[in-house]
């Protein structure tokens, strides 16, 4: 049973790493853990970040395109349904809906985010596009409490709504290390792993340097992981740190990446506007407590108090205070770590994930596979 996938903001196998990219890897690995042949259907994106509305004529013609050359090839064929990840104002979904319709077959959206405020202004184009988009599913699938809010709000009546949590895939990271012993012989080893990308990235980097240069002592280090095209503003926000911080560059493979994650003792992470942030699931599945500004989602990727520190969006003085904290505080750090390592073990993998999707595609009448847990 076959089982088509788009991904309108960026596709599974753009060469560029990011958050985007592993989840929308993430969703393919999950469709076909159910036991679906998993294609993606096409590789048109839609995504701007910047308003262009003589953009939009051009990109309906070839959605339009698409839709057509899609029916011809899968018309005859048993399709379950038509399944998009991620649709907002900036990355409208021009293909699912109406290649669902022609196909006679449901319409699903995994991250389906929701903003009244641009429909109007130089986003009301796409806004409108997303909108129609999320409208016309059946099964919408949200991954924050945010997001869930706003779809209540606005449900159409035939929808359903099921939460469905960040999540990874703990088969792509070989032997994590999540016991750790606390020494008061070496500093504490901080790290964050982003790229290195103007807009929030970049301002993420700058609270973190602001935050870290006023940390009293030097009982601790800062690895920096990623790389990008304001590296060079990113080297000159966290100068003032001096020799604690080395900059490790971008680490694509999941083993380098993982030594990394065991190596460290806490992960540091403003995540200015971050939808939820996949990083923090990676860090807490090695055993390491987060901090983290608490913006977006990222409530919804941690467990408050248990697993990670959340301070108020662009509260410099209180994310150093919770850094310092942790820093002196070896025995909370280290509950805190093996707390981490259990809650994504045991709610946010790949498994917990099929078992809550295949229950949101029974309530929903999606046919599943007869493999499907």
């Amino acid at each position: 049973m076959r089982c088509l996938f788009l991904a309108p903001l960026k596709a599974p196998d753009h060469p560029v790493p990011s958050g985007e990219r592993t989840m929308a890897r993430l969703f393919l690995r999950l469709l076909e853990r159910l036991g679906y042949t998993v294609e993606l259907a096409s590789d048109l994106t839609s995504f701007a970040p910047d308003p262009d509305p003589a953009r939009w004529p051009a990109l309906d013609e070839r959605a339009r395109a698409e839709i057509r050359r899609l029916v011809a090839r899968h018309g005859e064929e048993r399709i379950a349904c038509v399944f998009t990840y991620h649709v907002y104002y900036k990355a409208p979904d021009l293909i699912g809906p109406g290649l669902a319709a022609a196909l006679g077959v449901p319409y699903v959206i995994a991250e389906p985010s929701r903003a009244p405020k641009r429909a109007s202004g130089p986003f009301a184009e796409g806004h409108a596009r997303a909108e129609a988009a999320i409208a016309a599913a059946g099964l919408l699938l949200p991954p924050t409490a945010a997001d869930r809010d706003m779809l209540d709000r606005l449900k159409s009546p035939q929808q359903r709504i099921f939460d469905l949590k960040p999540f990874i895939d703990p088969a792509e990271w070989p032997n994590p290390r999540r016991d750790r012993a606390i020494s008061k012989s070496r500093p504490v080893r901080l790290l964050t792993v982003a790229m290195m990308r103007p807009g929030d990235k970049l301002t993420s980097y700058r609270q973190l340097g602001a935050a870290l240069a006023g940390l009293e002592g030097d009982g601790w280090t800062l690895d920096v992981v990623g790389d990008g095209p304001v590296r060079a503003e990113v080297e000159a926000a966290l100068a003032p740190l001096g020799a604690r911080v080395r900059f490790r560059g971008g680490i694509a493979g999941r083993a380098a990446l993982g030594e990394m994650f065991s190596a460290a003792d806490l992960f540091v992470w403003p995540g200015v506007n971050e939808a939820f942030g996949v990083v923090y699931l990676e860090a807490q599945a090695h055993g390491l407590p987060c901090v983290a500004g608490n913006h977006g989602g990222i409530a919804d990727a941690v467990k408050a108090g248990e697993t990670a520190l959340l301070t108020p969006p662009g509260d410099i003085p209180a994310f150093r205070a919770s850094v310092a904290q942790l820093i002196a505080d070896g025995d909370r750090r280290r509950a805190m770590g093996e707390a981490a390592a259990r809650f994504i073990g045991a709610e946010r993998t790949l498994a917990a994930a099929a078992t809550t999707l295949a229950q949101a595609f029974r309530a929903s009448g999606i046919a599943l596979p007869e493999t499907a847990a």
